[in-house]
């Protein structure tokens, strides 16, 4: 069995490091788009939910490699909200990836509201595309509330006001190790390594 390379629809360092490290007692090699030259390689993220945009993401980049492939889209889902912000997470307060203006607006929309109505959940849907060209997608998800204030230096994305259920500190006060112990996206990876050494057998 020759080296098994998963290619990564990302650019984003940190996800890399994350899914290297959770994946790296299999004999996989993870790269990014970056090492096969396709950084500029881009797809509009327009479905109508995280599956979609996945699966989206995932497919057209398997055109481009023969190896196996894998995106994700990540949301945030607040149940007195209706799901909002939901699939369009990164773009919530109008601008894509605003952080700050992002945080600025869930706290607006949930003003007033005690602990317990400020439920939500984390999720990810992981798509992967196999060597032999089948399509497998992956769930992963943690609940938690939102705070009244944003709490926390490792800010990134919602993490600031996101605390998960069985911690009193938002996940960019949590050290990084135990977050990416408890994440949605540690969830579906681990999911996902369940699947890649299943597939590894049966080559």
């Amino acid at each position: 069995m020759g080296q098994k390379y998963l290619v990564l629809s990302t650019n984003n360092m940190h996800k890399l490091k994350e899914i290297r490290d959770i994946l790296s007692d299999l004999p996989v090699k993870v790269l990014s788009k970056k090492a096969l030259n396709l950084e500029e390689f881009e797809i509009k993220e327009d479905g109508n939910s995280l599956e979609e945009n996945s699966i989206k993401k995932a497919q057209a980049l398997a055109k481009l490699t023969d190896h196996m492939v894998m995106a994700d889209d990540s949301g945030l889902f607040v149940e007195a909200l209706d799901g909002k912000p939901g699939i369009h997470s990164s773009r919530y307060a109008g601008e894509e990836g605003n952080d700050e203006k992002n945080n600025q607006e869930l706290l607006n929309a949930l003003e007033g509201l005690p602990m317990e109505k400020r439920k939500a959940e984390f999720k990810t849907v992981i798509a992967l595309v196999t060597d032999k060209r089948e399509l497998i997608t992956i769930e992963g998800s943690c609940s938690g509330h939102i705070a009244f204030k944003p709490k926390g230096d490792n800010d990134f994305g919602y993490d600031p006001l996101f605390i998960p259920t069985g911690y009193d500190k938002t996940f960019a006060q949590l050290d990084p190790k135990i977050k990416n112990k408890i994440s949605h996206r540690a969830d579906a990876i681990r999911k996902l390594k369940e699947i890649l050494e299943d597939l590894l057998k049966d080559d």
